[in-house]
């Protein structure tokens, strides 16, 4: 993990608030004077948190409209060149959530970049949330937090063409959207009651299932040890738990899928296990003995994306 550095509260915050990086700690005992902060978990507190780090760390192509509190934007897992805002002509502001360059709080970078996207004219791009942008306020800040995210996932980047003023797009861009759809991974979203931020993946070689948890990691792997233990772990046959990877302060389990059956399939077996899992959280006894040997086991099987 990146080494935390301490950051002045601005003007007018108060420094005995909850800290941003949510550590629990006041703002003044954790990140107190400095250059820089770095947030391991930057969309705590808002519903959308889970979709939010998925459209960041692997959702290909996807949009979803903002629950702003004031106005409208739309947010994407990625804009041309990797740009951090785009302003199309008609004034429809995109936001951007894989980007070339971030400060340590990505909550704080998005607020900046929507600033800068609301003040900028018709056919700007933002390529780099850099020095220059300015503002103390936070995704946190402008959201309706309780409102989640409805994300619509794209099978290319034909969205990126979009000429509100009827002309044709030019050969250079066609040739952008022409290299991006070649590297795409087909992805489709796994929904059932209990499930949410639950993605289907092709890579190729290999079809997956990622699902971003909202839990506290440690309440989340004794869980999960607990299925392992019982042998509850698997989706189904033909499927085995890969491990975990931590992003912005979630984890998120992954599975190896069987990649004959078509994504919709997966809905079933993926809401049985959401139920297994629901009740394994709720368990507050003691781990056993098998349940601490696959406990560890499970912690071998992680690891951090920055």
């Amino acid at each position: 993990m990146a080494k935390k550095t301490r950051v002045a509260a601005p003007a007018g915050e108060n420094p005995r608030r909850p800290c941003p990086c949510g550590s629990g700690k006041r703002y003044k005992a954790c990140h107190g004077a400095g250059d820089d902060v770095i947030v391991t978990r930057p969309f705590a507190g808002l519903a959308a948190e889970c979709d939010l780090v998925a459209l960041r760390e692997f959702l290909p192509s996807a949009t979803a409209p903002l629950p702003l509190r004031e106005g409208t934007a739309t947010l994407a897992s990625v804009l041309p060149g990797a740009s951090a805002a785009v302003v199309r002509p008609g004034g429809d502001i995109l936001l951007g959530m894989q980007v070339q360059t971030r400060s340590g709080d990505l909550s704080a970078d998005l607020a900046r970049a929507l600033d800068w996207a609301r003040a900028a004219e018709p056919g700007s791009a933002l390529p780099v949330v850099g020095p220059g942008l300015t503002g103390t306020e936070r995704l946190q800040d402008v959201l309706d937090a309780d409102a989640p995210l409805e994300v619509t996932l794209h099978a290319d980047f034909a969205w990126w063409v979009a000429p509100e003023d009827g002309s044709e797009p030019t050969a250079e861009v066609l040739a952008t959207v022409e290299r991006a759809n070649a590297v795409i991974m087909p992805t489709e979203a796994v929904t059932g009651e209990g499930v949410r931020a639950a993605y289907w993946v092709d890579t190729g070689t290999k079809a997956h299932l990622r699902w971003v948890r909202p839990e506290p990691e440690e309440q989340l792997i004794a869980a999960l040890a607990r299925l392992q233990a019982r042998g509850e772990l698997a989706l189904g046959p033909e499927t085995r738990y890969a491990g975990s990877f931590r992003a912005h302060g979630l984890l998120v389990p992954v599975w190896d899928l069987d990649r004959d059956q078509h994504p919709k399939e997966w809905s079933e077996p993926v809401t049985a296990f959401a139920k297994r899992l629901t009740e394994a959280l709720a368990d507050d006894a003691p781990l056993t003995a098998d349940e601490r040997r696959a406990r560890d086991a499970l912690a071998g099987k992680q690891v951090t994306l920055r």
